[in-house]
């Protein structure tokens, strides 16, 4: 594989963003989403959606974070279905297997539209609730465990939770880069920063040119993520200790029934704190996609960092699939997708 080309200036920032999917690269621009897929039969395959218009409270701060996170992940589970289909794996997969009586009676009861609703409704809770549990109960129960050994205060057992859930994030991502498949998927993953990175060069989108462009960008979901969990540190633990100095009732609650203490906690802290963090670091998001000073590149400093595991060198053919998905949602009026 290539080595990475030193970083090209930037001209300005866009605001499209992308995400990388089996075999293929979707790209959300301004006024539209384009999905890219390569089929090793029939070529490069394209499906270009309308994008809804955000308006009023649903774009005001602290309100739009959680809204779009929400409205990316359902985006992106049907994306990703959709590239499976397409890229011929699920077609390879299924090939000698017949589907199982519950697919069949579901489908003959809702239609193929919403067996396929049902699949990604079931998608998108299965993977909420698999991050809720590896990534905050985890870490809460290890925490607890501390601190009944310990003895120490609210203050550290949340630091601790904190630093337990950075880890097994970390281990988490790395681990899953090392898979065979998923290689694959964090090379167009590559490719899509790269991509987009020529474009904020105002660099012509041809591969030669993408191959020259840095394979990282601060704008990166996993970068998202990442700050998403540095923040859960300071406002759990922050919100957590004021929490107990404001209300008595809980003090007295944990020690007279840890279980219920627990669980009232982890309720509060998944209900109430956990989408003030999204939303806040989906503030911050917007501030580096939209400034490039001292103060963001520490702040994206981390999540560039861990670009050097979510993403690998493309080849051409991956270039080729992200220069066509970006070329698909570029606004008709030159500098609409500018921040």
């Amino acid at each position: 594989m290539a080595k990475e080309s030193c970083p090209v200036k930037e001209q300005f920032k866009t605001m499209i963003g992308g995400q990388a999917l089996i075999e293929g690269i979707l790209m959300r621009g301004p006024e539209k989403q384009a999905i890219v897929v390569r089929n090793p039969k029939e070529g490069l395959l394209q499906k270009v959606e309308p994008l809804k218009k955000k308006t009023g409270i649903l774009t005001w701060p602290l309100i739009r974070g959680i809204v779009n996170f929400g409205g990316s992940m359902i985006s992106g589970v049907k994306s990703l279905m959709w590239s499976a289909e397409k890229s011929g794996m699920e077609e390879e997969e299924t090939q000698n297997q017949e589907p199982s009586k519950l697919d069949q009676w579901l489908e003959k009861k809702l239609g193929s539209e919403k067996f396929m609703s049902v699949l990604i409704t079931i998608s998108v809770v299965l993977g909420i609730g698999f991050s809720v549990v590896l990534f905050f109960l985890v870490p809460m129960l290890l925490g607890n465990l501390l601190q009944r050994l310990t003895g120490c205060g609210v203050v550290v057992q949340h630091l601790v939770e904190g630093l337990i859930r950075i880890v097994i994030f970390l281990a988490y991502m790395i681990g899953v880069s090392k898979l065979k498949d998923m290689r694959r998927v964090f090379s167009y993953h590559g490719a899509e920063h790269k991509t987009i990175r020529c474009y904020e060069a105002k660099l012509p989108l041809t591969v030669e040119n993408v191959r020259r462009m840095t394979r990282k960008h601060p704008r990166c979901g996993t970068s998202f993520l990442f700050v998403v969990m540095a923040l859960s540190i300071f406002l759990f633990t922050v919100l957590s200790a004021l929490l107990n100095a404001w209300i008595p009732g809980l003090r007295v609650l944990q020690q007279e029934s840890r279980l219920l203490y627990n669980l009232l906690m982890m309720g509060i802290k998944i209900v109430v704190m956990l989408p003030l963090v999204v939303t806040i670091s989906y503030e911050i998001n917007r501030l580096v996609g939209r400034h490039d000073n001292w103060f963001t590149r520490i702040l994206t400093a981390p999540g560039m960092w861990f670009q050097n595991f979510t993403t690998n060198e493309p080849d051409d053919s991956m270039i080729e699939v992200a220069i066509e998905a970006l070329t698909l949602v570029l606004p008709e009026e030159e500098g609409a997708d500018k921040w």
